[in-house]
């Protein structure tokens, strides 16, 4: 069969041995790869014109030419770029369970180990520009997301499958991304412009991909009836999510929302309004306002513009309810309430429930609600004016709203006299609303363009700074490890031992020093480290050699010039003080020395005491008894050596080793399983509220250094507040001292809570 060399097959990579991609999958493959193509095909396009109009509205020469240099490396590599694309994300299908995306922060196993140096600057800022792409995709479609997880998942139950290796997942899409665009021979801001310009696309467009490609495994039979994804423990890796599956049961045949099945977050304004009024939330046909005097919508939204103009005046923070706004505007000049109509009523109740569950939430600081407070006049006159906005996910005002809540939740008020850019920032768009907004959305739509930019720049900053403190911590584990695997081998090998004090000096911090060195530049499954272990095992041997034979003189004479050497040369590669090196060795030689004169005696006491011992068993054998209470002194160990300063220092080094051993297992066993659980389910990004001595600190998983177990929570400037251990962090999860922040959309989170507890009214 002919291939046209525009046309990627994805058949033609065939599985690994021994297992065979079920029917489903395998059309699931075809399918999205053709749908992902024609996703490409769309951004190459739109690059080509906005490289363009990057390059024409250039400041500089040298600027205008790196765009160009863009443009023309896009134009020129943009089939290959496709290839790689799709190549990538067959490959995860074709060894599902196997296959591993691209770490773009890296594990600490994946860290370079010549050095310890830091990440150079520009793949640091490609780096953060990728794992951005992936947290905004998992946030914005993680019910998609986790629908096409679990379902995949239950065509191959047989392979343990992690979230990030779900063949269409993020990691999976902008790991390939990340690979096609590593090899573009273009400057460093123009990589930044062509990655940004995939994280707008992809967020834009993956939605609907997402969609096509679960309802491509509906049609092939695969948990049709599933609409929402399963509660329960989420799968490994993947951290806390919000639990958002909730029975549908209840919904009378005939209702207007028993054809509601999706997320509740996109119900219509009628489905609301019929759960609304089942739910007994409105007083019924008259309105929500008793009295017999009548408001139309134009007076209706007069009155609010009126009442928005004098709602810039509130400066003291109070947060004021809809409800309690709206008794003025409903009041005519006699005093008499008037009374909306049906749907106005409706809209207010809606708006009205929407913002009473944004100020209470927890999630949000007082002065932060008391800021989008004061948007809610606004955004009921947006409700009023248009009815798709309970439904519309991708409305300016919701977006906008969410947007401002989520740059909140991790904020703290500062200290007085010290600049604060984000409240500065949401003061102003919020002046900016209710100076300027009188109907037209567009405003919206500027502000949200405006804010998004400001938070991109600020996360950028903040993800750079997040970065910084991994490679540090990072770098600090692996000193932590090093020193550990050094200091247990030393222990080791001179347990039981009798070990001189200058050479326990010796083992104890040069020779401690060389070992850590080599862990670090080689690792501890290195033929380097092999012989690093060998050479301490002979130079513990030549002070202490056990067992002792008629040939121990001679090996101790063969073995020593070259365990000397080598500990020089040791000592010379670490750049140890040549003094303190030669004054080592000279120590060293000293307790040769003492070896050989023990030596001397050893086999003489050996030679008198086999026949005194034979003699002796020839005339009498001694009742076990007896020969117990005979204390036998070995004949290797020497008369008159001082051990207790070697044993001293070998309790060092132990006390060392296991300071953290029956302890650590201690308090694991106190905490239950549930609370580790839920420690073990963080995910990195996951927001936190710290107690600590009646304060409270919201802060976020920077990272998790797997060497050492350490949870680091950093500030919302990226600054370090907190780590833990894996059974500190239960510990304090179950004493009620951590919590989680929720750091899902806020007005979806309300919208969804209204309709479940609309429903639990209806049900009662």
């Amino acid at each position: 069969m002919a291939h046209d060399h525009k046309v990627v097959s994805f058949s033609d990579r065939k599985p690994p041995a021994r297992f065979s991609l079920p029917g489903a999958l395998v059309h699931l493959r075809d399918a999205s790869g053709q749908s992902l193509k024609s996703v490409l095909g769309r951004f190459f396009d739109r690059a080509d014109d906005a490289l363009f109009e990057l390059a024409d509205k250039a400041g500089s020469n040298l600027d205008q030419t790196a765009y160009f240099d863009a443009m023309r490396e896009l134009r020129l590599r943009r089939k290959s770029m496709v290839v790689s694309i799709l190549q990538y994300v067959s490959q995860a299908f074709n060894e599902i369970g196997k296959f591993q995306p691209h770490q773009t922060t890296g594990t600490l196993e994946e860290v370079d180990l010549d050095s310890l140096s830091l990440v150079d600057h520009s793949q640091l800022e490609q780096q953060v520009a990728v794992d951005n792409l992936i947290n905004k995709l998992r946030n914005r479609y993680s019910e998609q997301i986790r629908l096409l997880t679990v379902r995949v998942s239950h065509l191959v139950q047989g392979i343990d499958l992690k979230d990030a290796q779900m063949p269409l997942s993020p990691e999976v899409i902008c790991g390939g991304v990340a690979e096609a665009c590593a090899d573009l021979d273009i400057d460093i801001r123009a990589k930044l412009v062509v990655l940004k310009l995939f994280d707008r696309l992809l967020a834009d467009t993956l939605g609907d991909f997402y969609k096509e490609a679960n309802r491509t495994l509906v049609n092939e039979g695969v948990l049709p009836e599933m609409r929402r994804p399963p509660t329960g423990k989420a799968p490994a890796g993947s951290g806390p999510r919000p639990e958002n599956t909730r029975a549908d049961a209840g919904a009378s045949s005939g209702s207007a929302v028993e054809g509601y099945s999706g997320a509740s977050s996109r119900a219509t304004f009628s489905e609301l309004s019929a759960l609304l009024h089942q739910g007994d939330a409105a007083s019924g046909s008259s309105g929500a306002y008793g009295g017999e005097g009548y408001i139309d919508t134009d007076r209706l939204m007069t009155r609010l513009s009126e009442a928005q103009a004098s709602s810039r005046e509130w400066n003291d923070g109070a947060v004021v309810s809809l409800s309690e706004q709206l008794q003025p505007i409903l009041r005519a000049g006699d005093g008499r309430s008037l009374n909306p109509g049906q749907v106005d009523s409706d809209v207010i109740n809606l708006v009205s429930m929407l913002f009473d569950f944004i100020l209470e939430d927890r999630q949000l600081h007082p002065v932060m609600k008391a800021l989008i407070g004061r948007l809610q006049i606004p955004v009921l006159k947006v409700a009023l004016s248009d009815r798709n906005f309970f439904n519309r996910g991708g409305h300016p005002v919701r977006k906008l709203l969410n947007e401002l809540a989520l740059s909140a939740i991790g904020w703290t008020e500062k200290k007085t006299g010290q600049r604060d850019p984000l409240r500065e920032k949401i003061e102003s768009v919020v002046d900016r609303v209710l100076n300027e907004f009188t109907t037209n959305v567009a405003l919206f739509e500027e502000l949200l363009k405006d804010f998004s930019h400001f938070m991109d720049l600020d996360r950028r900053r903040r993800e750079l700074v997040e970065q910084r403190l991994r490679d540090a911590e990072e770098g600090r584990a692996r000193q932590e490890r090093a020193s550990q695997a050094a200091e247990n081998l030393v222990q080791e090998l001179t347990e039981a031992r009798e070990i001189p004090e200058p050479v326990a000096g010796l083992l104890n911090e040069p020779w401690i020093r060389y070992l850590q060195w080599v862990v670090l530049r080689e690792g501890e499954d290195s033929a380097r480290w092999s012989d690093a272990r060998t050479l301490t095992e002979k130079l513990v041997w030549s002070v202490d050699p056990r067992p002792v034979s008629d040939d121990t003189r001679s090996e101790l004479l063969r073995a020593i010039p070259a365990i000397v050497d080598d500990l020089r040369k040791a000592l010379q590669e670490i750049s140890w003080d040549p003094f303190a090196t030669d004054a080592a060795i000279r120590d060293l030689e000293l307790a040769h020395v003492d070896v050989f004169q023990r030596l001397v005696t050893a086999p003489s006491r050996e030679a008198v005491s086999e026949p005194e011992e034979a003699k002796s068993r020839d005339v009498a054998q001694p009742e076990p008894s007896e020969a117990a209470a005979v204390p036998e002194v070995p004949v290797d160990t020497p008369p008159a050596l001082p051990a207790s300063k070697p044993s001293e220092s070998r309790v060092e080094i132990a006390s060392e080793t296991s300071a953290e051993g029956p302890e650590a297992a201690g308090d694991t066993s106190q905490v239950s399983l549930q609370w580790l659980e839920k420690a073990d389910s963080l995910r990195v990004g996951s927001w936190i509220e710290l107690t600590r001595e009646e304060t409270k600190v919201r802060c976020k998983l920077a990272a998790f250094i797997k060497a050492t177990g350490k949870y680091i929570f950093v500030n919302r400037s990226g600054a370090k507040v907190a780590e833990y251990l894996r059974q500190d962090l239960a510990a304090d999860m179950a004493a009620g001292n951590i919590s989680m922040l929720d750091d899902g959309l806020i007005f979806d989170r309300a919208l969804e809570s209204i309709i479940d507890n609309l429903r639990s009214s209806r049900k009662d």
